[in-house]
């Protein structure tokens, strides 16, 4: 799997996945959800050194003025269900329309860096988070590349659903702390 992905990632090509077991797409599925995870908790690390080392103030973070405004049945809805649909049917389904272009390598580094950079809107703009927005979207990038080789591989479908696994190991926590109204920090 380890040197498919990176075959992948320095050449993408849209050639799917013949194999369409069921249990052999979700192997492939718990392998690419564990790969989002580490590298969000690596990136996330290594965000929180930064930030702490130049003492870097993003503002308030998104999810926090989410939370705010709405109950933990919306912010569970909008990001485990209407922000996978929606970025995925942005963000990767129009690679269908590059699958015999050449340029599909560039599509798809390009529809991924799109994607990561939207996420900059997670923070408070200012002149450090944009020079720092490399850093700072480096784990929706990574996550991004992931969603893009499992929408190759195995269509629109799987990437919603790694998406929205993702997001719902991520913003599980935080929901539930807000439904039982339970100080996060």
């Amino acid at each position: 799997m380890q040197k498919q992905l990176i075959a992948f990632f320095k050449n993408p090509v849209y050639i799917p996945d013949e194999n369409k077991e069921f249990d052999y797409r979700m192997g492939i599925f718990w392998k690419l959800l564990l790969c989002c995870l580490i590298c969000s908790v690596v990136f996330g690390i290594l965000i929180g050194a930064v930030k702490m080392a130049i003492g870097l103030d993003t503002g308030q973070h998104a999810l926090d003025s989410f939370m705010e405004k709405y109950s933990p049945i919306v912010l569970f809805l909008a990001a485990v269900v209407a922000a996978p649909v929606l970025e995925e049917f942005i963000f990767r389904a129009p690679m269908v329309f590059f699958k015999n272009n050449p340029r599909f390598k560039i599509a798809f580094y390009l529809f991924t860096l799109v994607f990561g950079f939207y996420h900059i809107t997670n923070f408070e703009i200012n002149t450090s988070v944009l020079l720092l927005s490399p850093l700072l979207v480096a784990p929706q990038l990574s996550v991004g590349l992931f969603l893009g080789f499992i929408r190759v591989r195995f269509g629109i479908r799987w990437a919603i659903a790694l998406h929205a696994a993702y997001n719902f190991i991520l913003i599980g926590p935080f929901v539930v702390l807000q439904f039982f109204d339970i100080p996060g920090s």
